[in-house]
């Protein structure tokens, strides 16, 4: 069924559809309907209303339609979308109440509710007593900073974007990634379980105490506090686990208990005192009084600045209440700012004006004796504390009676009551704000063993499995009873959380992501970044072995996600930040000039689709990994499906599987060494570019088109020409490089099992041989140092291979020791051959000619003519009898340097030698292949050749 259009005269969310339709998301599908709540949304807002423009009759307000066509046609006209008239169920059903929490509360109230809590009303008066009021409006105003800053940067983040449940943890971990954010998460669950116990302890003790007023005891005071909390948790949980429509009943009822009880404060400040309250400290508004309690009154271990700070900052950390539970919230992006800010402003006004008037109408110590034979302050208002304040027995005052805002009350019974609200509330809203976030945490999979806490139930998706928890966490520490223990415990870990929230709208700021486009202007990244570095510092100011213990969890959790590398991609801000990070470093390397000591071998490697050549990209691996650039290459057929085989996703997810640090680029293109001669030109960023060319040898090139051969040598020139380096690699299983445009659609992205681990093993106590013939810069000796370096070849010894004559050679190998050794490489092994200047066998010289003897041009072509199209036979790959005479000897060469390597290098785990270069134009191209083919043929161990740009890529200066 379609729905009807915004120029209907029936509102579109007053639809509800005969049947459920398909729902995605809370969105409607091709098909559907709307979900039910934004049907009932229309209703309660009124909003049944035609919309400007339309043209139905006024009048028609209701969700009864006039006559129309579409209601009776079976077709649509094309252009507008067909109407729809309601369904009877629609016109006379009585709409559900949800339990969506804006239909109940606003934002704001839920935040003062979790601010005002136990410290309001039990610990508010006595920390004024220690610090004085001067310095508790200090620690109110200080800590109102810090949460107005998280307030500003709370408000940016959530809406920049539609927030859902998780709360906190939703919005770190989407802006600043699941590294930080499922650590965060975390913590901030833990904290908020906590905060049930600390306000738990507060109803608890103010129950015990008019127990014990009334002479009313179970067991002792302690016992009595923990009994009486553990029976309060269990009905806590039984109210959140009801659901949510009735924790938002009881928020309501707490919130109106709360404000009667304020308003009995404040009228009992200004009614006159009886003498009952003045025994105990009571005296109304006084001047003298006010100048006594402004100044510090230390006592006790906590009588420090930070020590009173750290007991009241929990009182001001409800301020996410709301974002706690985002996914409840009909609007989130407008609830949370408004409702957190007002929440701020609010409680710091009242908590201001608490302090200021409790220690303006009452002393800080008092006894319930009077004597009119007295001396001081307290003698002007007819009552003598002086016995009970030297021997310190009094057991009234601020600084000693924790329920003195019940004493200034007009009726103690209210601010009991505002107690039992403050407490409870606050209690409910950290119980419900737990599971939660920990179930958001717990779906993403972030971190194992946890997932069944995910689990909800209902059709508010209730994570009663997470109540469950978090009442078990809340009762262990219910049974501390102590509430001056219990607050410093969940300071550290809240500072914590706002620390991450402020640095998260930071960093998502400075980055400058286009993404980053909160709807709240009203903020400041460098007041982020303010309030983030003093949430760090008063952390550890107030418990430093708290502060190590709780960023000591974060980076624990931290390294655990970086290690496992969760599969999720929330866009966050730190990957805008890398993104941004590596554009401005690559932007500043323009203004590095190069310099040999800088120098790294940045390569090009010819792959094709990199998982048909795995030892190629896992030996190149070896020398690059976090070193230097590596680019897999690719070079795919012009076809129509050469453009979808050329992208990259499906090959960067088999290089990210293997772990192989390197990029991937593709190309299209008629032939191969146009495709490459692209890549050589075009690939790299800057001076992020590739200097060194690597590719596999073509082992085909005797059975395939002398063309294809011809291609393959003049990539290797085109190379030389763009000063690269180059690297051919051959290995005994093979490592085909002849058709990479015609293999490539057919090619598989898993590894294939056979040649595919040689470079993944660990090579042993083998050798890396050497044989550094030509002298190309240091690009021989450089890329055997690379490799040594990494812990698969370091149990490698690294002998080196020159060429010399017999009478010299101790000569000449302490001279190239003494130059390998002011290079630094570390190599001690040096051999002279003198050998490789004999004449190989005669067989392996007969073997080179056969090799090359379909390549020769006949001296007598009349005689076979037949032979192949004259292109074939004068193509520039033949070999005439010039070209052999004058490479006569670099052909014999090349067959020694073989039977060299037969002779000291059949063990080696790697042979490193110098490649031959065939002079463009004197040397043809099947020559020049059939020198690397002899070189490197029938070789156990792996041959890697490699010729340098004949540039210095080795120093022995400082400068």
């Amino acid at each position: 069924m379609e729905l009807p259009v915004s120029s209907d005269v029936i509102h579109l969310a007053a639809f509800r559809p005969r049947a459920p339709p398909p729902v995605v998301n809370g969105k409607a599908t091709q098909g559907g309907g709307l979900n039910e709540s934004d049907y009932y949304q229309c209703l309660r807002d009124g909003g049944i209303v035609a919309p400007p423009g339309s043209d139905a009759p006024t009048g028609y307000e209701t969700l009864d339609s006039p006559p129309h066509y579409d209601f009776y046609a079976n077709t649509e006209v094309w252009g507008r979308r067909r109407r729809f008239r309601p369904s009877l169920y629609q016109l006379y059903a009585n709409h559900e109440v949800t339990a969506r929490l804006m239909i109940v509360i606003s934002s704001s109230i839920r935040c003062m509710l979790n601010i005002w809590g136990v410290i309001l009303f039990l610990r508010l008066p006595w920390i004024t007593a220690q610090a004085g009021i001067g310095l508790t409006w200090a620690i109110i105003l200080l800590s109102s900073f810090i949460t107005g800053i998280t307030g500003l940067s709370t408000s940016a983040i959530a809406t920049n974007g539609k927030v859902k449940g998780g709360g906190t943890y939703f919005l770190i971990s989407r802006s600043l990634g699941p590294e930080l954010g499922g650590s965060i998460g975390l913590i901030f669950a833990f904290a908020n379980a906590v905060a049930v116990a600390m306000h738990t302890v507060g109803f608890a003790e103010t129950v015990v105490e008019l127990m014990h007023e009334n002479g009313a005891v179970m067991v002792d005071r302690m016992n009595d506090i923990r009994i009486i909390g553990v029976i309060t948790v269990t009905c806590l949980l039984g109210i959140s686990m009801a659901g949510m429509a009735w924790e938002s009943k009881a928020q309501i009822l707490f919130f109106l208990v709360i404000m009667v009880s304020f308003a009995s404060y404040i009228v009992g400040t200004i009614l006159p005192p009886s003498p009952q309250k003045q025994a105990k400290g009571f005296f109304s508004y006084k001047a003298d009084i006010f100048a006594a309690n402004f100044v510090p009154g230390w006592r006790g271990p906590e009588g420090t600045f930070f020590g009173m700070f750290s007991i009241f900052f929990p009182s001001a950390t409800g301020i996410l209440a709301g974002a706690n539970i985002s996914g409840d919230l009909r609007n989130p992006t407008v609830a949370i700012p408004r409702g957190t800010l007002m929440a701020i402003f609010w409680t710091t006004i009242s908590y201001l004006i608490i302090s200021a008037t409790i220690g303006t109408v009452q002393h800080d110590h008092s006894s319930s004796s009077s004597d009119e034979d007295c001396l001081g302050l307290a003698c002007r208002h007819g009552w003598d504390f002086s016995e009970c304040i030297k021997n310190d027995t009094c057991a009234y005052g601020i600084i000693n009676y924790y329920q003195s805002m019940s004493l200034v009350s007009a009726f103690a019974p209210l601010i009991s009551a505002g107690i039992f609200g403050a407490t409870l509330s606050s209690a409910l809203a950290c119980l419900v704000s737990a599971p939660k976030v920990f179930q958001c945490l717990c779906k993403d999979k972030l971190y194992p063993l946890i997932g069944v806490f995910g689990k909800g139930y209902g059709k508010n998706d209730e994570p009663l499995r997470g109540y469950m928890l978090t009442y078990v966490i809340a009762v262990c520490f219910v049974l501390i009873a102590e509430l001056n223990t219990i607050a410093p415990i969940i300071s550290n870990f809240f500072l914590c959380s706002y620390s991450l929230i402020n640095f998260s709208c930071f960093h998502a700021s400075v980055t400058n992501s286009p993404g980053w486009r909160p709807s709240f202007r009203f903020y400041s990244q460098w007041l982020s970044l303010l309030g983030a570095v003093c949430c760090v510092v008063i952390m550890f100011l107030l418990t430093w072995w708290a502060a190590l213990i709780a960023f000591g969890v974060v980076f624990f959790l931290l390294g655990y996600t970086l290690y496992k590398k969760p599969a999720v991609n929330w866009g966050s801000s730190v990957q805008a930040g890398s993104y941004s990070l590596a554009l401005n470093q690559c932007v500043g390397l323009n203004h590095v000039e190069d310099h040999v000591k800088n120098y790294r071998p940045q390569c090009l490697v010819l792959t094709g689709p990199p998982a048909s050549r795995p030892a190629l990209v896992d030996l190149v691996n070896c020398f690059t990994k976090r070193l230097s650039l590596m680019m897999c290459g690719n070079v795919a057929a012009a076809s129509p499906a050469s453009t979808q085989e050329a992208s990259g996703e499906r090959h960067v997810t088999w290089l990210n599987r293997r772990k192989v640090g390197a990029f991937y680029r593709g190309v299209v293109a008629a032939e191969l060494r146009s495709g490459v001669n692209m890549l050589l030109q075009g690939a790299g960023l800057g001076r992020i570019k590739p200097n060194v060319l690597l590719m596999g040898f073509k082992t085909d090139w005797l059975s395939d088109a002398p063309q294809a051969a011809h291609a393959y040598i003049g990539i290797l020139h085109d190379a030389f020409d763009l000063q690269y380096g180059v690297c051919v690699l051959r290995t005994r299983e093979g490592l085909d490089a002849s058709r990479p445009t015609q293999s490539h659609a057919s090619v598989s992205t898993d590894p294939d099992p056979q040649p595919s681990s040689v470079f993944q093993e660990k090579q042993g106590k083998k050798t890396i041989d050497v044989y550094w013939l030509s002298d190309d810069g240091g690009l021989t000796l450089l890329l055997p140092y690379l490799l040594t370096r990494r812990r698969r070849w370091g149990r490698c010894k690294v002998r080196v291979f020159v060429g010399g004559e017999a009478e010299k050679k101790e000569e000449q190998k302490e001279e190239l020791l003494e130059l390998i050794k002011k290079f630094r490489l570390g190599f001690h092994d040096v051999e002279v051959l003198p050998d490789i200047f004999q004449r190989p066998q005669p067989a392996n010289v007969h073997q080179f000619e056969d090799m090359v003897s379909r390549f020769r041009l006949d001296t007598n072509p009349k005689q076979d003519s037949d032979c192949g199209p004259p292109g074939q036979r004068e193509g520039p790959w033949m070999i005439s009898e010039e070209d052999v005479e004058r490479n006569k000897a670099k052909s014999l060469r090349q067959i020694r340097l073989n039977e060299v390597l037969q002779d000291y290098s059949r063990e080696a785990a790697l042979i490193i030698i110098t490649m031959p270069v065939g002079r463009r134009g004197v040397c043809p191209s099947t020559l020049f292949l059939a020198w690397l083919d002899a070189l490197s043929r029938d070789l156990r161990p792996p041959v890697l050749l490699v010729r340098g740009n004949q540039e210095n890529v080795l120093t022995f200066y400082c400068q």
